[in-house]
This record gives C-alpha cells, sequence and structure tokens, in this order.
C-alpha cells in the first residue's frame, strides 16, 4: 500500500469531494502553499494514487433512468470464457460497472437503460443469448448512493483481531 501521510490524505480528500477545483484552492483548504499543494497532487498523480477525475452524469436526464444489478453465472467457467464475457459485457453501452466476482455469480454487472422494456430486453435478448451465460438474476436499483471520499485506513500498524492478537 502506498505511503500517505495526513497532508497526501487531506489533497485527496479535498479532490475526491470536487476534482474541478482550483489548486489554489486545494491550497487553502488544507492549509499549505498552492506549490506545495501542487507538488503533492502531481506526486499522488506520479505514484498512482490518484488515477484520474471523472464527472458525475445524471442518468435520468440522459435517457437511462433505470438501474439493475445483474449476477450472471458463466459456464462452464474456463478462464477463455470469463475472460471473453467480461471484455464483451464492459463494452456494452449500458453498462456501467462489471465486478468479477467468488461464490455462485461470476459476474455483478451494473447497467442504466431507459425503462424496464430496455432492461428486460438487455437480459434477454443481449445476455442470454450469449452460450456461456448459465444464469441471470436482475435487481433494480431504487436508489443508488455512492460516497464521494475514500479514505486510506489509520496508519497504525498491523490489524489486530478480535483478542488482541495480530491478524
Amino acid at each position: 500500500m502506498e505511503s500517505l501521510d495526513e497532508l497526501d490524505t487531506a489533497i485527496l480528500r479535498e479532490l475526491q469531494h470536487d476534482a474541478r477545483r482550483t489548486n489554489r484552492d486545494v491550497a487553502a483548504a488544507v492549509g499549505v502553499s498552492p506549490t506545495t499543494a501542487l507538488d503533492r497532487t502531481r506526486s499522488l498523480y506520479r505514484r498512482g494514487v490518484v488515477r484520474g477525475a471523472r464527472i458525475e452524469v445524471d442518468l435520468a436526464s440522459i435517457g437511462r433512468p433505470v438501474q439493475a444489478l445483474i449476477a450472471i453465472r458463466i459456464r462452464p467457467p474456463a478462464r477463455r470464457n470469463i475472460d471473453a464475457f467480461r471484455n464483451w459485457v464492459s463494452r456494452l453501452p449500458e453498462t456501467l460497472g462489471v465486478f468479477v466476482t467468488t461464490g455462485t455469480d461470476d459476474f455483478l454487472v451494473h447497467v442504466a437503460v431507459a425503462d424496464n422494456e430496455a432492461l428486460y430486453s438487455f437480459v434477454i435478448d443481449r445476455l442470454t443469448e450469449r452460450g456461456e451465460v448459465a444464469d441471470v438474476r436482475t435487481s433494480v436499483v431504487y436508489e443508488h448512493l455512492q460516497n464521494d471520499s475514500v479514505a486510506p485506513p489509520p496508519a497504525s500498524g498491523r490489524r489486530r483481531g478480535p483478542e488482541g492478537g495480530g491478524v
């Protein structure tokens, strides 16, 4: 894990809250000079801690108000099938995110579509038509909440188990 000090963490928090803020605003918010803030921000990018900035789109305003999480099981579970499906589904315009998982399901796919009919068509006409798809379970998303900031864990050394021993 990349070592982050308090200033790195503060800058990271500010950038996650609003990636479009000026460097001068970030510097003022964390209490350092603009030069220091810029140097630290560049270091976060260079070290790969920050990989980019994204905008948040209101899905309803672009005609995709219905979201769903689709659990998919692939058979046979060979690397070739898993890789091919992952590559295919991640390129579909309806797909917002793809999680490759363990357990009963191989994938959890987050999609956004125009309406329930479009969701049904996506599942029946697109997903189940693929030979490697053995099972599909769809859950409509009523509300999607996201944290706008993810902080590194506290630098407390080793994690402790319930009895105080190391894990």
